[in-house]
């Protein structure tokens, strides 16, 4: 196997919270801050920190609004994002089907 693939792992979206951060805003268009929070069961503070740092990378925009005069906090994968997270996913899919090959 190719050692260098483990090093283009992209170490952003690697981390199991954010690789879910990811892989939920590349199944919807957005997503709000409370709708993140509750499907993948992560604290006020743990998602913000994921969020910032996916943001930090261009992968997210964060937009802030008002919905029935209470503020929402809504996230979308942006081109570089979606780009980067189908990037992520090609390099784990050769990693994995390395791994399936046996020598005889």
């Amino acid at each position: 196997m190719n050692p260098s693939l483990y090093r283009r792992i992209d170490r952003v979206i690697h981390e199991k919270g954010r690789m879910a951060i990811m892989s939920l805003l590349a199944a919807n268009s957005d997503c709000s801050f409370t709708e993140i929070k509750a499907m993948l069961g992560l604290t006020d503070g743990n998602l913000s920190v994921h969020l910032s740092h996916l943001q930090k990378a261009g992968y997210i925009a964060i937009s802030k609004s008002f919905v029935n005069r209470r503020p929402q906090t809504s996230c979308r994968l942006t081109e570089a994002g979606r780009k980067a997270f189908q990037e992520y996913l090609g390099i784990l899919e050769t990693i994995i089907q390395a791994s399936k090959k046996t020598d005889p």
